[in-house]
């Protein structure tokens, strides 16, 4: 029975030159019942065949398997390669060949496979980006078609109308500030501003400046019990301020009537500062979780016009955060609420 697929040339070899040398020994043991001409002519004719079939699998086989590394790589080979493929390659085993082969066909498929998902991603970052601006571009065009076609004779209508064309503007506006402060933030063009300031301190000003959107449900802001006492943070205040205005707003647009929205600041380490905001609102659904930073994407929940915002609010953050060189993360339980948090560099002397 054949001893196996997986051997390796030496051992190939050994096989085939005692297949060889097996019949001939045994033809001079018939003829000369001498086992010690039999036993000469057996090793004579096992290490003649050795020695072929090794020498034909290292200069043949291997001149392919030079050829399938080229081919893997890619590339025209250096100097340094040319020499790896001419004295150290040969030295693997069919074995090893055949796992690097391995490894290499598996990193292609991962390649092929994150391109296909970036290839949708971008579809559909493209179909939105059309549903985004087309929506406020048709209703301007709606009321300034209206207009012209006398609705400016009734000065009431015309006001009304105008407000409405100024509001979808404004919606416009905000859309290409935001697209153009995360393209800065993805191409690496917005530098940071480091400095030392309380986190405490940043997140009061920003419950005080956006209050009047808490007013209509009544909305409570507030630092939890604890976590008063002052932390310092090392990082840009403005970048770290437009972020947390993006995670507060949103929480305060899902957040429910007379609810609560909880600021939370812990150090985590000596080195590390986690800052988490918290809602008692709609809460996301788990199968949202993972694409929650995604730019334009928006649960069942979020795509409600009246809501407003441009869809790229929590993408802007994770650009932010990324570029401190920090992490940041969402937990959400469906009508019970949904916490956003982020870590920051600790102090710096």
């Amino acid at each position: 029975m054949f001893p196996g697929k997986n051997l390796s040339p030496k051992q190939l070899s050994a096989f085939t030159g005692s297949l060889v040398a097996a019949p001939v020994a045994l033809s001079f043991y018939a003829l000369s019942h001498n086992w010690k001409i039999s036993l000469a002519s057996f090793i004579v004719v096992f290490g003649m065949a050795y020695a072929l079939v090794l020498f034909s699998i290292e200069v043949f086989i291997s001149r392919k398997i030079k050829l399938i590394y080229k081919l893997i790589y890619q590339t025209k080979a250096t100097k340094k390669e040319e020499v790896y493929f001419k004295y150290i390659l040969p030295k693997k085993s069919i074995e090893e060949v055949r796992e690097d082969v391995e490894k290499w066909g598996k990193k292609r498929n991962e390649e092929i496979e994150a391109l296909r998902k970036n290839e949708a991603y971008r579809k559909e970052f493209l179909q939105n980006l059309a549903h985004e601006f087309k929506t406020p571009v048709f209703s301007i065009q709606g009321y300034v078609d209206t207009l012209l076609n006398g609705a400016m004779e009734d000065p009431e209508v015309a006001r009304k109308f105008l407000g409405n064309a100024a509001k979808n503007v404004d919606r416009l506006v905000n859309l290409m500030n935001d697209l153009d402060e995360i393209s800065k933030l993805e191409r690496g063009e917005q530098l940071l501003y480091k400095q030392n300031f309380v986190i405490q301190d940043l997140v009061k000003e920003i419950f005080e400046s956006i209050s009047i959107k808490f007013s209509d449900k009544k909305i409570t802001a507030f630092i939890k019990k604890g976590c008063e006492f002052p932390i310092t943070v090392f990082a840009d205040k403005e970048k770290i301020r437009m972020a947390l205005i993006n995670i507060i707003e949103n929480a305060s647009k899902y957040g429910r009537q007379n609810g609560s929205i909880m600021a939370s600041i812990y150090k985590t380490d000596e080195d590390h500062v986690l800052i988490e905001i918290s809602d008692d609102g709609i809460g996301i659904e788990e199968e949202h979780l993972p694409r929650i930073f995604e730019r334009f994407y928006r649960t069942d929940a979020g795509r409600s016009r009246d809501r407003g915002g441009t869809g790229l609010g929590l993408a802007i953050c994770k650009h932010i955060i990324e570029a401190h060189d920090q992490g940041i993360h969402v937990r959400s339980t469906p009508n019970v609420g949904t916490t956003v948090g982020f870590t920051l560099e600790g102090k710096r002397e």
